[in-house]
């Protein structure tokens, strides 16, 4: 890939239960994130869809692709490319075959976080297109053994912010060959992995201030889990 497009993979907007982020305020921090645009992955719904092709019609200079993010059984999930609400606390395989049969591409997101990550056994096994190997809210070490990971089973790799603020944005992306130029290529490149994942894991004074907001999240959902 010798000239390449930066696109945010993982963002989650007001129609997540944890995330302060407008759709408004996504495309207006596009350009000065360096990104030609951005993956909705809101949790285990698609309900901003809807918000998110009329913002695409507002914005024409920047591509906004429908996703979500799927809580499994052993994991989360991203799902690019369906449009209904998915199953929700099903295993990974069967959650897999689900975006297959809605014609979306599936990718194991931050595979090695403490939470929510699908962890060695799941990951080195699920039949996924892609692993999430550059995660804006994984420490080091967890971004490394995903690109190990990825590197061991020969999957393509994905970045994404994991974005729930403007201020994420950017942070880790996925990058894209130059023949992209729409929301259906972007989505034939990931068919065919044509793609890299690219960016920086969070520092440690980040670490701290996302366990706190993470913790004090929880604390308001009653300890719920996503």
């Amino acid at each position: 890939m010798s000239s390449l497009t930066r696109v945010d993979l993982h963002v989650h907007s007001t129609y997540s239960p944890d995330s302060s982020l407008t759709l408004d305020q996504l495309a207006g921090r596009l350009a000065f994130a360096g990104l030609r645009g951005a993956a909705l992955t809101d949790h285990n719904t698609v309900r901003g869809h809807r918000a998110l092709a009329e913002t695409a019609q507002a914005h024409p200079e920047y591509w906004f692709i429908p996703g979500v993010e799927i809580s499994t059984r052993e994991g989360h999930l991203l799902a690019y490319g369906v449009s209904s609400d998915p199953p929700v606390g099903r295993p990974v395989e069967e959650t897999i075959e689900w975006v297959r049969d809605q014609g979306g591409i599936a990718a194991l997101a931050h595979p090695y976080r403490w939470t929510h990550g699908a962890g060695r056994r799941a990951g080195s096994r699920a039949s996924v297109d892609l692993i999430e190997t550059v995660n804006g809210h994984n420490t080091p070490v967890a971004n490394a053994r995903a690109e190990l990971l990825s590197a061991r089973r020969s999957l393509p790799s994905t970045g994404g912010s994991d974005g729930h603020e403007p201020r994420d944005l950017g942070r880790a992306y996925s990058e894209f060959p130059d023949d992209v130029h729409s929301v259906g290529d972007l989505l034939e490149a990931l068919h065919r992995g044509s793609v890299r994942g690219s960016g920086t894991s969070l520092g440690i004074p980040g670490q701290i201030r996302w366990s706190l907001r993470t913790s004090l999240l929880r604390a308001a959902r009653v300890f719920r889990a996503i």
